[in-house]
């Protein structure tokens, strides 16, 4: 089961390393199903939120979440309905953003612009709901019959900023430009930027990737070692 499924454009990107599989999709969205189904990687897919899939119990082998977790306000439901849906031993295989994933953002380029309110407006933007640590996952996980057997840090400080650095001139602007009160993915569908098969032309975006490129560099190697995000698989028990 593909959790959050969206519009299937990365899942779709992992099965071309991974293979094929039979995949159930699932997303509350209408309009990202619809693009979803015009993927041909599903074998069905539901219009549901997390917390009520129409499946049976211990139907699936594995689910996968791909940063999607992070964005659910009432999270316990959807991991119990993880945790009814898998099969013993089942796989449950997610990223979201870790603790520290404020601490590696750049911040605000204006000198003397608060930190504190660039943060919020980025939680805002990117409708960031929680960044729990480890053992918070472990509690969460155990509750619902699931333990966790790998966990892996991904995207470092110099990573995330240069993630930073595109975010500004593409979700960021749009942002703005709405006023702050909507989401990116709504000005793009009101723009109609997301429908499927459109790319920007390749002159274009190299002139894009160099703009956001300029300045970018590794971090020195003094600097603390941290990482934007975590990959976690735990197994049903």
């Amino acid at each position: 089961m593909d959790l959050g499924c969206g519009d299937g454009l990365l899942t779709r990107i992992i099965l071309q390393l991974a293979g094929k599989r039979d995949l159930v999709g699932i997303d509350p969205d209408p309009a990202e199903l619809m693009h979803a189904k015009e993927s041909g990687i599903y074998s069905a897919l539901h219009e549901a939120g997390g917390d009520s899939v129409p499946e049976p119990d211990g139907s699936f082998d594995w689910v996968l979440s791909n940063s999607v977790l992070e964005h659910i306000d009432h999270l316990e439901p959807v991991l119990a309905e993880v945790g009814r849906l898998l099969r013993p031993n089942g796989e449950f295989v997610f990223t979201v953003p870790g603790p520290d994933f404020h601490a590696c953002l750049r911040g605000p380029l204006l000198p003397g612009a608060s930190r504190e309110v660039y943060l919020k407006r980025i939680d805002d933007r990117l409708a960031h709901r929680r960044y729990w640590d480890l053992s918070d996952w472990e509690s969460a996980l155990t509750v619902n019959g699931m333990g966790i057997v790998t966990a892996v840090s991904y995207l470092n400080a110099a990573q995330v900023r240069r993630w930073e650095s595109m975010a500004r001139v593409t979700a960021g602007v749009l942002y703005t430009i709405g006023g702050r009160r909507q989401q990116p993915i709504e000005i793009q569908r009101r723009l109609g930027l997301r429908k499927p098969g459109r790319r920007m032309p390749m002159p274009l975006a190299r002139s894009l990737a160099g703009l956001v490129a300029l300045g970018l560099k590794d971090l020195p190697p003094t600097t603390p070692t941290r990482f934007g995000c975590y990959l976690i698989k735990a197994v049903r028990q």
